[in-house]
């Protein structure tokens, strides 16, 4: 049963490019494609749900091994990246909840999605996420789960912005896109730690680092994981980004911020429980933001006036609960809340849309009086704190001043040393041939009689222009040798590569981080 947890994951990656690669070559297009497209998806999503279940009956029975090795993937020192899935303890039971979660939200899209625009999109994406998600909780190795950790954010990404032809809903995509990728440098760096101190970077060897690290490196390592899971969970001073994901249709924001991926950061506490209990400052750190997660959320959650904003807070004040448990050391209790939760959350984000039809005669219960004649706290849950102006300030206006600060030295401190860009060069002598062309001028070696003028004035000014062209080459051109040249050339070569480097994404969320951590 063991080799089961390889097909799990496989499946839905195999309906993405199935559907991805029909709807790029016009196989699947039109309405009349539509129940293949939805039969794919939901036939192999169901078989890897049924593998999954299998996986994990196998596991109440104690006949699975533990760990399943495909082979090595990468081997650098003493340094190896197994390709190997996990097919016992919580992971098991956690994949086979999500596959049956992400089957049944998978079903209600059919309906919930025909005729609408984007439906083959839908289906690619949804498939790819069940993918990433499945890997990442099956992975016995980090690396794999990072690769299914950033496919889930994009996918996430992809869908927030569905509609992106709607300002609201790209810019949020991109704003939640660029905050998750705080905590992936969170996650990257907790793997580099790893590696450093512990030579491994597979999971089993890191939750269970006993003997092998001191309390600071514990801490160090579990520091990094925490500051993932805190922006994956939406925890403080990550929450908002949570609200501006339900831009989204609403299938897709059932599975990620109702029933799959938001739990993701609470999994990978409760995956790494060894090495947490080894570094009390963090679990006292988890606490803390728990508690300060789940009372923003509350405060906030009571003056919201739509479903899927009342629902994004009361989720992440369940998650910073949860925070508090793996904080606290109660692991069994944070892993039935994480199960209990994703069941109801998922089922309550599906039922939205109708859910005011549902409870028209439910009276809304009255917040206690001494909330009621806070003022100055009604006016901070309905601007939810400022917590996305704070980020703002602290971080998205220092980084375009760093960039305001280097196109200013790029255009009045290179430019004007180098001279113009090779870009603009090849924009003028564009122009200038364009020109040419276009008045019939032939401003070469050839001899044309537009280029030579007539009579007395003519002459002087052929005289005029050849003494100075003689000038220019013998006293200016001359001048300046060929060494000099050549090191003009190969200084304003590097200035460009630097200028490219500097302006690659990477570079910018490094500018991101720095800004985060002088500011904290």
């Amino acid at each position: 049963m063991d080799a089961l947890t390889v097909f799990i994951p496989l499946l839905p990656l195999l309906a993405a490019l199935i559907i991805g690669l029909g709807h790029f070559l016009g196989v699947l297009q039109g309405e009349a494609k539509e129940s293949l497209t939805a039969d794919i998806s939901l036939w192999t999503l169901t078989l890897a749900c049924l593998m999954a279940l299998v996986v994990a009956g196998a596991e109440l029975l104690g006949n699975n091994t533990g760990l399943f090795v495909v082979g090595d993937w990468l081997r650098c020192e003493n340094v190896v990246v197994s390709v190997n899935f996990i097919s016992s303890g919580f992971s098991v039971y956690v994949a086979a909840l999500f596959a049956l979660l992400l089957v049944i939200i998978l079903r209600f899209s059919v309906n919930y999605l025909h005729r609408e625009r984007g439906y083959f999109r839908f289906f690619f994406i949804y498939n790819l996420f069940a993918f990433a998600m499945l890997l990442l909780v099956l992975s016995g190795s980090s690396v794999l789960s990072f690769v299914g950790w950033e496919i889930a954010g994009l996918c996430s990404f992809l869908l927030i912005a569905y509609q992106y032809d709607r300002p609201v809903a790209s810019g949020n995509a991109v704003r939640v896109f660029v905050t998750n990728r705080i905590g992936d440098t969170g996650f990257l760096m907790g793997m580099g730690l790893s590696v450093y101190w512990l030579n491994t970077l597979d999971w089993q060897a890191i939750s269970h680092p006993v003997d092998r690290l001191g309390t600071a490196e514990a801490t160090g390592i579990a520091f990094c994981f925490a500051l993932a899971a805190c922006a994956k969970s939406a925890q403080l001073p990550f929450t908002p980004w949570l609200a501006r994901a339900m831009e989204g249709p609403t299938p897709s924001s059932a599975a990620f911020y109702g029933a799959v991926m938001i739990h993701a950061g609470v999994y990978l506490l409760i995956l790494l429980q060894d090495l947490f209990e080894q570094a009390p400052m963090v679990m006292g750190l988890l606490v803390v933001v728990g508690a300060l997660t789940a009372l923003y959320s509350y405060l906030v959650g009571l003056t919201q006036t739509d479903i899927k904003s009342s629902l994004v807070f009361a989720t992440s004040g369940q998650l910073g609960l949860m925070f508090m448990e793996c904080g606290l050391g109660f692991w069994e209790i944070a892993s039935w809340h994480l199960a209990a939760h994703a069941v109801v959350r998922g089922y309550q984000v599906l039922t939205a849309p109708s859910l005011l039809h549902n409870v028209h005669d439910n009276p809304i219960q009255a917040v206690s009086p001494l909330l009621a004649k806070s003022r100055w706290l009604y006016l901070a849950s309905v601007q939810r704190f400022w917590l996305d102006q704070i980020a703002d300030w602290a971080l998205v206006k220092p980084v375009q001043q760093l960039a305001h600060d280097l196109s200013y030295f790029d255009d009045q401190g290179l430019d004007k040393v180098m001279g113009c860009s090779a870009p603009a060069l090849n924009a003028a002598a564009s122009l200038a041939q364009l020109k040419e062309h276009s008045i019939g001028a032939r401003l070469n070696n050839v001899v044309d009689d537009f280029s030579h003028g007539s009579g007395l004035a003519g002459t002087l000014t052929q005289w005029a222009a050849a003494v100075m062209h003689w000038l220019e080459v013998r006293l200016v051109l001359r001048g300046i040798s060929k060494a000099t040249i050549g090191r003009s050339r190969n200084l304003g070569r590097r200035v460009n590569q630097i200028e490219r480097t500097l302006l690659r994404p990477r570079y910018l969320v490094l500018f991101v981080c720095i800004t985060l951590l002088v500011t904290f």
